[in-house]
């Protein structure tokens, strides 16, 4: 059969990646298809682990993160999973952030004890005390900082540093404050992980997430992993993040200064009894953020005045330029709900009571915060007119 691929003229140059879409990969001889699985872990031998879209992806961010190898997986959380599934087997012990994420908890607790894996919550604010919980068959360490909606610091040195006396990897879900506020791998951390959905992409619209390292050995148990999970990612959403990392730098300096505005802003309004938010000065976990990090991200949570039930809707349904949604890191500003009997749930509650949370977008300051001020007027009267006030 004739080869119609048409390939650009030499002095062909472009500002855009080219996207590369891919299943097959084809070879010029059976010698070449015979040694395809050589050209692991930075080859192709199949769409799974990529194209060369993928790889440019991959380089820019292990750039960003000043760290030598990245691989890209189809979310934030298959990155999470992927990074414990390559590394943690039956009869090992996982020492996880009860601030982690969600579903990250959920797959270690529902799925990983089924296969003879000791998982064990670490109180989300930890630092050196972790030592005294490591085993002799600990293998990994995952954390989160900021805790997902509470917003605790764990003492990324001292968990690392504790980590590394007893031969423990350690992996961190960097995503609220970016490489651009925080490097993980500069602090002896293993894994750092992002959620490429939220900073990195920018725009609501795709789903993606990437581990980066520094060991060659771990990359290629990654890269293994990925193939046999068949977790690919499409060149599309790979030049979409691509894209958006052109204006990363931008977004996330408008984006933090106008989250530590609303922030400061709310930390002394009436109805708020609380702002989650370790870039104040008035949260416990200030004095290790600004020990370690350059800058703070978009998200934050706030706990209220208590009040009934009808006073949190009447809030959420007062906001217009907030939407309401899960997810952040976008342009655009929202808003999200987690109910008091989710954090009663919780180990090592922070609260029992409800918790909002917020991430900051591009629109004007001052808009959100007069949005805010609505929505905490008919908030205080809901409280009044039921007497909890």
């Amino acid at each position: 059969m004739m080869n119609t691929e048409k390939k650009p003229p030499h002095s062909f140059r472009s500002l855009s990646p080219a996207v590369r879409r891919a299943s097959t990969v084809v070879f010029d001889s059976l010698a070449d298809f015979a040694r395809r699985k050589e050209r692991q872990p930075d080859g192709f031998s199949y769409g799974i682990t990529g194209t060369p879209t993928a790889r440019e992806l991959e380089s820019r961010i292990a750039a960003l993160e000043g760290g030598a190898h990245c691989v890209v997986t189809p979310s934030g959380q298959s990155a999470l999973m992927m990074t414990v599934m390559g590394f943690v087997r039956g009869g090992d012990h996982l020492l996880i952030s009860a601030a982690c994420y969600g579903a990250l908890k959920t797959f270690v607790e529902k799925w990983l004890t089924h296969f003879n894996v000791d998982v064990e919550l670490y109180a989300p604010a930890i630092g050196a005390e972790i030592e005294a919980l490591i085993k002799p068959n600990t293998r990994m360490i995952c954390m989160e900082s900021p805790g997902t909606v509470t917003m605790e610091m764990p003492d990324i040195s001292a968990i690392v540093a504790a980590a590394r006396r007893h031969g423990v990897l350690t992996m961190i879900d960097n995503t609220w404050a970016s490489p651009l506020a925080y490097r993980p791998l500069e602090q002896g951390v293993d894994f750092s992980i992002e959620a490429a959905t939220k900073f990195f992409g920018g725009h609501s619209d795709l789903l993606m997430g990437s581990i980066t390292m520094n060991d060659f050995g771990y990359y290629e148990t990654l890269r293994e992993t990925q193939s046999i999970l068949g977790l690919q990612t499409s060149p599309d959403d790979c030049f979409l993040v691509m894209r958006g990392l052109e204006t990363l730098q931008v977004r996330f300096a408008a984006q933090t200064h106008s989250a530590l505005e609303i922030a400061t802003w709310l930390d002394v309004h009436p109805m708020v009894d609380t702002v989650l938010f370790p870039a104040l000065p008035s949260d416990p976990g200030h004095a290790i953020w600004k020990r370690d990090f350059t800058g703070n991200g978009c998200l934050f949570s706030l706990i209220l005045k208590p009040a009934p039930q009808a006073a949190y809707e009447m809030f959420f349904d007062t906001l217009r330029c907030f939407a309401i949604g899960a997810s952040w890191g976008g342009v655009h500003s929202l808003a999200a709900f987690y109910p008091a009997a989710l954090q009663r749930e919780r180990a090592f509650a922070l609260t029992n009571q409800p918790v909002i949370r917020l991430s900051i977008g591009l629109e004007e300051t001052g808009a959100l915060i007069a949005d805010l001020q609505r929505g905490l007027d008919e908030y205080q009267k809901v409280l009044e007119a039921t007497g909890a006030a």
